[in-house]
């Protein structure tokens, strides 16, 4: 018997529509390596329909009292909270996540997140009015920039679709998002959801490849390009958005340190780290990837570390008691399988380095040691459940080693020593650094790197500030 697969649509302009040419994609559930869904596979005629959509709702909207896209966005996060069981079961199918995770870890803080920027929206401030000339008043106005090209990636779809589109509604401005072309499942029931609350056009999904996103890129109608996703991909966005000189937002790769010291905790820190590693199977631009221990307790670490890969389980969703599910796809298994099968002859594979299973895409939770400073693993992006080690011998290299890649989104210090600690921090090349911890965010708090981990923040006010111009205003007192 023949599965019906799921019928996926853009929502464009308060209504779901095809692919204006008809053209779909198959939609694969990673956790059995399964076509469950068709999407729309959108090009250029889809995505003018939506900015069209978009820019045609943008004055009204911008126009909207901070009171009233507040209670929007309110009304968001009080249906997402309704909805949890439909957005889990649909991420669930996105990605392969553990279910009981994915309910009390993401939807938890997406609905918090949700509700900060509707705050936020009642909270733009400019500097107070002045006379900075003889006979003139200055008043500074911050205003929403316009209609929003935003892409968001596979590793958090429905999280990282919160990250784009909340800030831009609540300062104003309207929206035209792209899913992940292996995850558009969540995006698409969230627009079902969000369009019972808000004005049509204000918030339009478009499904769709890379193509689709160069297309939204390229499109003279966006102020602004926002993209989640690799390095390659920032890069290529940034070059588009300089043809027309649209604001851009990046949020790029990671490769982030975890510097532990000798009179860390090793019990503490390694049950901390690992799950740090290995949550979401390494599939976030924060995972503790890269550990970096001083010589004097290297083996005793490495030792625990890999006991510790050893006892994590990746499963089904359906199993409670494993930590992650399967790599998000054929290519992603790939990549990783790739890293491990190139190590240099110097390396050791200290647990796990194979795939799990031949149904899905599980990776083992692994631990790879006697590595150096310009080894591929160590200097790329592996994006998966793999934790390297290297040693250092004092404060000096750990800083050298730590600051030595081109990534510069987060790190973290393990000492008992707060004045290491604090000048480990001031020293750290890297857009967050957690001490003793590792990974935890807020809302309240900005998330975004340096260096080629991109530009722009997620989360806090300086995010929202982000989906914001300035413009000044003077008046003659005369």
């Amino acid at each position: 018997m023949t599965t019906e697969l799921r019928r996926l649509r853009n929502y464009i302009n308060g209504e779901f529509r095809d692919a204006a040419d008809g053209r779909t994609i198959e939609v694969v559930n990673p956790a059995t390596g399964e076509v469950y869904a068709t999407s729309p596979l959108s090009g250029q005629a889809d995505v003018d329909a939506a900015m069209e959509a978009a820019a045609a709702a943008f004055p009204a909207w911008r126009d909207s009292t901070p009171s009233e896209r507040q209670k929007a966005l309110l009304k968001i996060a009080d249906a997402f909270e309704e909805r949890a069981e439909d957005l889990i079961a649909a991420e669930v199918q996105n990605t392969g996540k553990p279910i009981a995770l994915t309910a009390s870890e993401e939807i938890p803080p997406m609905v918090d997140q949700i509700r900060f920027f509707a705050g936020a929206a009642r909270m733009l401030e400019g500097r107070s009015a002045g006379e900075y000339m003889e006979g003139m008043t200055s008043i500074i106005r911050r205003e929403p920039v316009g209609v929003c090209a935003q892409v968001a990636p596979w590793n958090y779809p429905m999280m990282m679709a919160v990250w784009k589109f909340a800030p831009a509604l609540a300062a104003g401005n309207t929206v035209v998002l792209k899913p992940s072309d292996t995850t558009p499942a969540s995006t698409v029931l969230m627009a079902e959801i969000i369009g019972q609350i808000l004005p049509k056009g204000v918030f339009n999904v478009v499904c769709g490849d890379r193509e689709t996103g160069k297309a939204m890129v390229e499109h003279p109608t966006p102020a602004m390009a926002s993209i989640t996703g690799s390095v390659r991909a920032g890069m290529q966005v940034a070059e588009s958005a300089a043809k027309d000189v649209k604001r851009v937002h990046l949020e790029l790769g990671g490769k982030a340190p975890v510097v532990v010291f000798e009179d860390t905790d090793i019990d503490k820190a390694v049950e901390d780290i690992s799950v740090a590693g290995f949550f979401n199977a390494g599939q976030d631009c924060t995972a503790a990837t890269r550990v970096l221990v001083h010589e004097s307790i290297h083996d005793e670490f490495v030792a625990a570390l890999a006991k510790a890969a050893s006892e994590t389980k990746t499963g089904q969703p359906d199993d409670e008691d494993v930590l992650y599910g399967p790599l998000n796809n054929a290519n992603q298994l790939k990549q990783v399988t790739g890293f491990i099968d190139r190590l240099p002859a110097h390396a050791m594979v200290q647990a796990g380095g194979h795939r799990v299973g031949d149904k899905g895409y599980f990776y083992a939770p692994t631990v790879v040691s006697g590595l150096k400073q310009d080894d591929e693993i160590v200097q790329n992006e592996v994006f998966g459940p793999v934790i390297t080690v290297q040693s250092f011998s004092d404060e000096a290299q750990a800083l050298e080693f730590a600051n030595g890649v081109e990534y510069a989104l987060a790190s973290s210090v393990w000492t008992k020593d707060h004045a290491r600690a604090m000048r480990m921090s001031k020293s750290l090349d890297f857009g967050c650094v957690w001490i003793n911890t590792h990974i935890p965010l807020v809302a309240e708090m900005p998330h975004g790197g340096f260096k080629k981990s991109g530009y722009g923040k997620d989360l806090s006010g300086y995010g929202f500030e982000d989906y914001t111009r300035i413009k000044h205003v003077m008046t003659s007192l005369g």
